[in-house]
């Protein structure tokens, strides 16, 4: 769109550019379709563009891939978005807020790839909304003000490095693609623009909680000129930490680099388990097929011959109806990545059903245990990994806490989003899961 078609579409609309609201909009056609041709646009691909304004890049992207999704925060730019793209079926138009848009919906569409000319106003949060763990974004071009582009690049002991680079690059490798100057918007900004590329991290750095790893980031940064040590938990000693991580106790927090933030958090995981997603030396009942114990024998060897064994899964409910999802830590020798139940692991040599489920549901989730319901009996088979599996129910009584070496990250669900989430994609989840969830549609 040429800066005339913008302002006649802005008329259409009756919109004046608000400061307020960011609203800078691409007036020109070569720029938006060169940023469109950065994101790799495939017929499979589905796209979530936030912020389409009177739809610059939309212009450049339909035809090109599967399914184009507007998000737009002006209910009056959302309404003629609607009108302008009405005989596009591959377009839909959504009036909501970027920064807080429900991407639950977005798993089951995967590969889903981001676009946007992100408000002034509005980017960070959407870019925290968009780019948190989990996220089903498999690549993003995106463009913002340049400042905070350089803040989300930035090396440690530099001013621009802080808590937004520490969160974009633990789980994500950005680049800087082009600057763009105020010529090509409507209203001019006063301020240059970049184009940056987001692709899912590729060098792995260990496993560590998210959560714990932010709110000491937070923590860290909230005062970023007084030494790290006043800001960190009591426990374990800042003495001992500091000399782990290989630095001197008097830091601050903009001297720690990525790999040292990291290694501090998993420092102060005091979760028993956030080290130790499996032991090859468990002992296990392996039984017959009658599930009465036979003898006694290491996971490893269980798992490479395909013994009969035992294993529980839980589903936990909260208030809402949601069921809660878990995604196996990549360190899990079945399933890595994948999504699976709530809770769900085997049982120990001599141990009950019961048992392992409240030990389970305690261990994978924080919960409680209390008011625990069995659903049904599962018998082995290839997809349950030739276990016989109990499955039960439960109701979140905890916040929830997992270990970070067994679950890298959780979703709570509607059960018609996971029913929909399977049907469209079920190589995302585990085997057993995709069978305890048969069965639990069936006897609900």
């Amino acid at each position: 769109m040429t800066g005339s078609d913008v302002r006649a579409a802005l008329a259409e609309a009756g919109v004046i550019p608000s400061k307020r609201l960011g609203q800078n909009f691409l007036t020109d056609p070569e720029t938006a379709r060169w940023i469109v041709d950065q994101l790799e646009p495939g017929p499979e691909d589905f796209v979530v563009e936030v912020g389409p304004g009177t739809g610059a890049l939309s212009e450049a992207l339909v035809g090109r891939v599967g399914k184009i999704l507007l998000v737009e925060f002006d209910r009056r730019l959302a309404e003629w978005l609607k009108r302008r793209f009405a005989e596009e079926k591959s377009v839909e138009v959504v009036h909501a807020d970027g920064a807080q848009y429900d991407l639950r919906t977005l798993f089951k569409e995967q590969p889903v790839k981001l676009l946007g000319n992100l408000p002034y106003s509005a980017g960070g949060a959407i870019l925290r909304n968009f780019m948190q763990r989990p996220s089903p974004v498999v690549r993003a071009v995106l463009m913002m003000q340049k400042e905070v582009i350089d803040r989300i690049l930035a090396v440690p002991r530099t001013k621009n490095y802080g808590v937004l680079s520490l969160r974009m690059q633990s789980e994500w490798d950005s680049a800087s693609l082009k600057t763009i100057g105020p010529e090509v918007f409507h209203p001019r900004p006063t301020i240059d623009s970049t184009v940056m590329l987001v692709e899912p991290r590729k060098g792995e750095l260990p496993v560590y909680d998210a959560r714990l790893f932010d709110e000491l980031a937070r923590r860290g940064f909230a005062q970023r000129r007084k030494q790290l040590r006043k800001a960190m938990p009591p426990e374990p000693a800042w003495g001992e930490v500091a000399a782990a991580i290989g630095v001197v106790e008097t830091v601050r927090a903009e001297e720690l680099s990525l790999e040292q933030w990291v290694a501090l958090t998993r420092l102060y995981d005091l979760h028993p388990l956030s080290d130790l997603p499996q032991r090859g030396d468990e002992l296990f009942d392996v039984v017959d097929d009658k599930d009465e114990a036979v003898r006694q024998e290491r996971r490893e060897v269980v798992h490479a011959e395909d013994l009969l064994h035992r294993a529980i899964h839980v589903f936990v409910f909260n208030k809402r109806g949601e069921v809660f999802l878990q995604k196996r830590s990549r360190l899990k020798d079945t399933h890595p990545g994948r999504w699976d139940s709530s809770a769900s692991g085997h049982l120990n040599a001599g141990e009950s059903y019961d048992a392992c489920a409240v030990r389970e549901l305690e261990e994978e989730a924080g919960q409680s245990g209390e008011g625990l319901e069995l659903l049904a009996k599962l018998p082995p088979c290839a997809a349950t990994g030739w276990e016989f599996v109990q499955l039960y129910r439960a109701r979140q009584d905890q916040p929830l806490r997992y270990p970070c070496a067994e679950v890298e990250a959780g979703l709570w669900l509607a059960p018609e989003e996971v029913s929909a989430w399977i049907a469209q994609r079920p190589q995302d989840f585990a085997t057993g899961f995709l069978e305890c969830w048969k069965i639990w549609n069936a006897v609900r």
